[in-house]
């Protein structure tokens, strides 16, 4: 891989690479940021469960905050990457690159990383996937082939994501259409469903695309120049070097702002801070600022602050070490687990994870998700395949009913929904992850007779 080739102002449909100014003021990438932040998919992480499902409080974080979150962090690593990645490649200059183009296209990928994230954090993805390996959704293996079932017996935020920012059914534009660049580096899971692989390789442990999209990221693959990993049960790719940097930039935040979280909520006792975070802090600890602070949650904040830039530092410095490596497709490491402070962070990761993910407050909330999802799921499901189903001279009312609540491209389906089963179910899951929190759990009230709408 050259990063000539991996930098090219591709959109969907272009057959040549495009100008990186399109606009002015705006390169290319700048615009795919823009164009995220003001879609409707990325608006609805506001009531999205990052851990803490339907906060009470404002200052604990959702999903849309610590996606901006990652964003930050995201494009400080692209930056510092890009100025040395300039300095080693003089070519690239020659393309009218600047660093602020490394750092807008991992900061716009890094903005979008959970967008495809269905309610009630991760546990939503297993309510999904739960449904049809156990629950009334099991009748449609025997129409779908083995990489459609695994699509959906192992649902996977990162791929419906995948599938919002690109899917042309539900935009006669073709989605968000994202340059490839940023797409490819929002693909942390370069590969489809099946096979399933050994743990190892940090772009193996999942999956990023669909079936349904799984032309659309070849294509993007053969555009950028991106390695193609032969197997005998199927193609998959190396990861485009920027993505390193964007699950860099996911696993500093979550890792150190759930932490912080907890210690916010009194969960996770504050002790814990300073034995753990002053030691990533290092030397960017000033104590003499430190010891001036007066609260414990300004204390908090400063060891978040301080503990994120020296990640950065370190996160950016490793990439460069192993840039060569990355670009031969012999690296495939989480840029975290190679960091000097990896037995604080592990030790960060299971407090968050006994202290917090497993709070009594979040299991409830996530075990009342697989109830709402599945309802939802099967509702919507029937009535779609009533909308599809050939030569129906009537319709049942209740399905008609819940049909007129979907989105208006599966009100009225084109020929290839309407001819594929699988097609009807992913697009359904789609929508059913694209429901928020709250308008999930109201939804499912509403339609169960449970309450009535106001």
């Amino acid at each position: 891989m050259n990063w000539i080739n991996l930098l090219g102002a591709f959109r969907h449909g272009d057959k040549e690479a495009r100008p990186l100014s399109e606009a002015q003021n705006r390169s290319i990438f700048e615009q795919d940021y823009d164009r995220i932040i003001f879609s409707t998919p990325f608006r609805r992480l506001q009531d999205k469960t990052q851990v803490i499902p339907l906060p009470e409080y404002d200052f604990v974080h959702n999903r849309l905050t610590h996606s901006i979150e990652v964003s930050s962090v995201g494009r400080t690593l692209g930056k510092i990457v890009g100025t040395a990645l300039l300095e080693k490649y003089p070519e690239l200059k020659t393309m009218q690159l600047s660093h602020h183009d490394f750092g807008a296209i991992v900061a716009a990928a890094s903005l979008a990383h959970d967008i495809g994230n269905p309610p009630f954090g991760h546990s939503g993805e297993s309510a999904i996937s739960e449904y049809f390996l156990n629950g009334k959704g099991a009748v449609y293996q025997t129409k779908l082939s083995a990489a459609e079932w695994n699509d959906v017996t192992r649902f996977e935020g990162n791929a419906n994501g995948f599938r919002i920012l690109t899917n042309s059914a539900s935009s006669a534009a073709g989605g968000l259409r994202l340059s490839y660049p940023t797409l490819a580096a929002f693909t942390k899971y370069p590969k489809e469903s099946l096979p399933v692989l050994p743990k190892g390789r940090a772009s193996e442990k999942k999956f990023g695309y669909f079936q349904s999209e799984q032309s659309l990221f070849d294509e993007l693959a053969l555009r950028l120049g991106i390695m193609q990993v032969h197997n005998d049960e199927a193609n998959y790719y190396r990861r485009h070097p920027l993505a390193f940097l964007v699950e860099a930039a996911d696993d500093i935040c979550y890792h150190i702002i759930d932490f912080e979280d907890g210690l916010r909520l009194g969960w996770i006792d504050f002790e814990w801070a300073e034995k753990l975070l002053i030691p990533i802090a290092g030397k960017a600890l000033y104590q003499a600022n430190y010891d001036a602070l007066q609260h414990v949650e300004e204390k908090a904040s400063y060891l978040r602050a301080v503990a994120i830039n020296s990640l950065i530092k370190e996160m950016a410095e490793l990439f460069l070490a192993h840039e060569e490596e990355i670009l031969q497709g012999n690296f495939d490491t989480s840029l975290i687990k190679l960091s000097k402070h990896s037995q604080e962070i592990e030790q960060i990761k299971a407090i968050s994870l006994q202290k917090v993910y497993k709070a009594k407050e979040v299991i409830e909330i996530e075990a009342a998700g697989f109830e709402v999802i599945g309802g939802l799921l099967d509702m919507f499901l029937q009535a779609l395949q009533q909308i599809c189903m050939p030569n129906v001279v009537k319709m049942q009312y209740k399905h008609k009913k819940i049909g007129e609540l979907l989105p208006l491209y599966l009100q009225n389906p084109k020929k290839e929904i309407r001819e594929s089963e699988y097609l009807q179910i992913i697009s359904v899951c789609e929508f059913v992850a694209s429901l928020t929190d709250r308008h999930a759990i109201s939804l499912f009230r509403k339609l169960k007779g449970i309450e009535l709408p106001n």
